[in-house]
């Protein structure tokens, strides 16, 4: 009894079926490839080919009925099926598994979910990325204070600051389209290690799987995992990148800013403040955050000291995998539509934007164009600075002869400067001019329609 116990302990803790079920469309894709090749080399006959093309595609029909029973014991995906094809069709089933191991099949199962997990998030960025071209166009006139330090710095278009996501979410879409390349490669073929020694066609099994290129080495191909590692890395970056828009949308809908009002399904309220309504999806991308660094690290520190070829350790290749795809994907739906809902307060954030002395750095540049050199104007600024701040005044409310205490250069046209002539002069490339930013915009277009950009 305690022997079965011990034993019944051992398979629960060995099985992947838990979450390996989750390949078994890539699974029946790549058996239903592999016999037909078998079947073209003349390793086992068209007919046997045929029935278990047929048994495959019959178990596939199973598992999304929900009818397919999965067992513990048969420890994962792939014994599964195969148990079933062969009380489908009989012994010929097991010649299905001629010419192939489980760490060439498995390899290839994670490529393929891989590749198509890569396919769904670049689909998922661009998406996420028109939301933020659309709400970016119907505000590109609202003005707001650009940041550093978390303290008022300069003017800029709201316009401005939603492409810096864009730009970062670009930099997102070409590490996963660049992760693909090395995702795109097609494993079988490989055996347990050293390569099989049957007359298979790779060529024609990466045609049928959609591989653009064969693996070059049995060891490294049944051992790799970097395909999961760059995946995930990029996936790291993505929810960084979401995770500081997060920030922001928190901070912009509290009362303290008020710059933007989240529609109500994209907020929760207190349990005993009726008055509140909380940031919940955008709180919850913070934390979700650390949890996909956290499956970066675990794949990392699993594989980093493992000797080839394969090893039982890389099991835990998939859990990590699987659930930073899932969050991945699932933030970037999320807040899509939380972005597209999103109300910009205008009047809110202009007045933010021309409160206290955020023209600062534009009186210094005013002086540097009367012959002053910068850092002398920013010292005479600074002192203006001080000055109005004891007396309680704004820029707008000093007057000329304040100015001229501080440089006989200032004139009458220092009160043309405003957060609109400061917004205006920002006009070099990449600035947040309005020309600039209809450029931004006209390029960003074309870059979500896949068009070519200079």
């Amino acid at each position: 009894m305690r022997n079965n116990q011990f034993k019944k302990e051992v398979e629960e803790y060995t099985a992947s079926i838990p979450f390996d079920r989750r390949l078994y469309k890539q699974d029946i894709a790549g058996s239903i490839a592999h016999a037909r090749m078998l079947a073209r080399q003349g390793i086992i006959s068209d007919k046997e080919a045929e029935l278990m093309v047929m048994g495959l595609s019959s178990i596939r029909e199973e598992i999304e009925q929900g009818i397919f029973e999965l067992r513990a014991d048969l420890e994962d995906i792939h014994m599964n099926i195969e148990v079933r094809l062969i009380e489908k069709i009989g012994d010929m089933g097991r010649k299905l598994h001629t010419a192939r191991s489980r760490n060439d099949q498995i390899a290839l199962d994670m490529r393929l979910f891989a590749k198509e997990a890569i396919s769904e998030t670049t689909d998922k960025l661009v998406a996420f990325q028109r939301a933020l071209l659309d709400l970016a166009e119907a505000n590109k006139d609202v003005i707001m204070p650009g940041y550093t330090h978390l303290q008022r710095a300069q003017p800029v278009l709201f316009a401005h600051h939603l492409l810096a996501y864009f730009e970062m979410l670009q930099r997102d879409v070409e590490r996963f389209r660049d992760c693909l390349k090395r995702a795109d490669v097609m494993p079988l073929g490989s055996g347990a290690l050293a390569g099989v020694p049957y007359p298979v066609d790779r060529e024609f099994l990466a045609r049928e799987l959609g591989f653009g290129r064969v693996s070059q080495n049995s060891m490294d191909a049944v051992s790799d995992r970097d395909f999961i590692i760059e995946y995930q890395a990029a996936a790291s970056l993505a929810m960084m990148h979401m995770s500081r828009l997060a920030e922001e949308i928190v901070l912009w809908s509290s009362a303290e800013f008020g710059f933007v009002e989240l529609a109500a399904a994209y907020t929760t309220g207190s349990s005993i403040m009726p008055q509140k309504q909380n940031p919940d999806v955008a709180e919850l991308a913070r934390g979700k955050t650390g949890r996909v660094y956290g499956n970066l690290l675990a794949i990392l520190t699993t594989m980093k000291a493992l000797p080839l070829t394969y090893n039982r350790d890389m099991q835990e290749d998939k859990e990590g995998f699987f659930d930073t795809v899932d969050t991945l994907l699932s933030t970037l739906d999320v807040f899509s539509g939380m972005i597209a809902t999103l109300k910009v307060k205008g009047e809110r954030t202009r007045q933010a934007a021309e409160a206290g002395y955020i023209l600062a750095t534009d009186l210094a540049d005013y002086l540097v164009r009367k012959g002053i050199p910068f850092r002398q104007a920013h010292e005479v600024v600074g002192k203006l600075v001080e000055y109005a701040v004891a007396k309680g005044k704004s820029f707008s409310e000093l007057s000329i002869a304040e100015y001229k205490g501080f440089s006989s250069l200032f004139d009458e046209d220092v009160y043309s400067i405003t957060v609109e002539s400061a917004i205006e002069a920002r006009a070099a490339h990449g600035g947040t001019a309005p020309e600039q930013i209809e450029r931004q915009l006209a390029r960003a277009r074309k870059i979500v329609r896949g068009e070519d950009v200079a």
